[in-house]
Formats: C-alpha cells, structure tokens, sequence
C-alpha cells in the first residue's frame, strides 16, 4: 500500500439522526471550506443516508453502516434503500479494494457515554500512529480497536470502503439532537486527524509517546429477555454511563423488573461500551465489552 494519503472523504450522516456530523458537513462545506484543507491531500465531503436524514432517522429500510462487505456489495439483490445507496457510495469513494479514497473518516454520534472516541477498524502503522497522535494531542480521547483483526473485506463499515478508514463517535446525545459539548468534540476531533495525515504525508510527525491505552472489542452482551424474547430486564444503575470503567466478575450487570440482578459471569475484568445505546434496541443489544491494551510506537 502507497502510504501517502491524498484523498480523504469526511462523511456525516451515515445514520440519519445523528446530527453532528450532518451539521458539521454542511457548515464545512458551505461556509468553511478551510477548516478541512491542509497542503498534502484533498478532502471532500458526502452526507451518505440521504433519504434518512430527510427524514430524521437511523435509517430508512436498513442500517446503512452494516452494508459495506464486500460480499454485500457484490449483492445485487441487495437493493433496498441503504443496500442501493451503499453500492452507489461504494463507486463514489471505492470501490472496495480498489479505492481512489485513501482515508474516510465517518462521523457518528452514540447516546451512550463515550465521551470523544476514535474507533479503529483495522491493523497497521497508520492506525498505531494515529491513535498515539490523536491521544497526545487530545488526552481525552479513547481509542477503540473495532474487531480490527478482521479483513477489509469482511468489515461491514463505511469506513472500510477506503484504503484506510475510522469513525468518530462522539456522546452522550441523544438520538436528533445537536448538543454544543459533542459538536466541539467531534470538530476538533476531525481536524486532528486532518492535521496528523498532513504530519503523516511530510514524515514530520513529532515526538509521540512510546504508547498509549486502547481498549479492544471482544464480545456483546443482550439484554435478558423471556423465551417470547421480551425484555424482563434493563442495564443495572451501577453500569449505565460508565463506558470504558471496570466491570469485574460477580459485579451487577442487569436489573430485572423483579428486583433481581444478574452478575457478570465472566473471567477476567472487563470493560464495558456503548452501554445502552438506544440505537441497538432492536437486536438488545446492552452493551459492548472490551480489553485494555496498549498500542506501541511502532517508530519507537
């Protein structure tokens, strides 16, 4: 892979009630093209679930951030809404494998507790570096290695559609709602990644730390439901908007609606994301549990 970078594609609206993407794409765009140039690469924006922002919802048929392998892309009888619109994108930053885009960053917005989050689909030194950067830059920042250990093909992000890809996830807001906190995290967020692909291009990245803390996805877990798959339970107090704190064996994880709370039963301390996300309701999906790790310098 050429590892100059002189094409990037920053997308908002890839779920269409996340707002601060959507309006940070347009205001960009419309009014402040600046903010997105830098001397070593071109940028250009796409608001990518149109018919969803219209309307002001995740999505249209379709979650659209789940249409991106390449087996689904190839699909032509994938042809709902976002099925469609995906393939339409994938000619327009693609195609997969093959892209003209060298990096898409893909602007979301979570109503779980994340705070700023940098999500980290794949391996590779510029995702190492990157994550250093972005850290040293923006202590704040949390870093998500998002089953980077799966291929591109496999990988059903927009994102991937590029040769290199992340998502910004910003929270808590709530689903349709601007919040001033997250629009400034979000915003200054994506200029640093701009301002590190510059560093990047030119070989003049500063002196980063030897490492920096990351936290890898391992497994989800659902809500507790009946065998008529209705919910009998919710995420315990003692959870709920605490993402990337300790979660260790025997602790409460759910509250059933008899009072009774279910345990962690696992092995090891964990660390828990995406904590009742509102968005994942429809699969119960309760929350994301991770590792710590640490990402090394690979430039020492």
């Amino acid at each position: 892979m050429n590892n100059k970078i002189n094409n990037v594609a920053v997308v908002g609206g890839t779920h269409g009630n996340e707002l601060a993407g959507i309006y940070l794409v347009n205001y960009w765009r419309d009014n402040e093209p600046n903010f997105l140039i830098r001397n070593s690469f071109n940028t250009q924006t796409l608001l990518a679930n149109t018919k969803a922002i219209s309307n002001n919802k995740r999505y249209y048929d379709c979650d659209l951030n789940r249409q991106f392998s390449s087996e689904s892309l190839a699909n032509m009888t994938l042809s709902n809404y976002e099925q469609s619109r995906a393939k339409v994108i994938n000619q327009q930053l693609g195609p997969k494998g093959n892209a003209k885009t060298d990096l898409v960053i893909d602007l979301h917005n979570t109503t779980s507790n994340m705070g700023p989050t940098l999500l980290v689909p794949q391996q590779g030194e510029f995702y190492d570096l990157l994550s250093i950067y972005i850290r040293h830059i923006m202590p704040e920042v949390i870093v998500y290695l998002d089953e980077e250990h799966k291929s591109n093909d496999e990988h059903h992000l927009l994102c991937t559609l590029g040769k290199r890809g992340v998502i910004v996830e910003v929270g808590p807001v709530s689903q349709g709602v601007l919040k001033h906190e997250v629009n400034e995290q979000m915003a200054k967020m994506t200029a640093t990644i701009l301002d590190f692909v510059d560093l990047y291009n030119a070989d003049n990245l500063p002196e980063l730390p030897k490492s920096t803390e990351a936290f890898r996805y391992l497994e989800c877990l659902t809500l507790p439901v009946n065998e008529h798959n209705q919910r009998i339970g919710m995420v315990h107090k003692n959870i709920e908007g605490n993402d990337f704190k300790a979660l260790n064996p025997g602790d409460p994880v759910f509250a059933l609606f008899d009072g009774t709370e279910i345990l962690y039963q696992g092995a090891q301390t964990v660390y828990p994301t995406f904590i009742n996300e509102a968005a994942y309701y429809d699969n119960n999906l309760a929350m994301s549990l991770c590792e710590k790790v640490l990402i090394n310098n690979p430039r020492g």
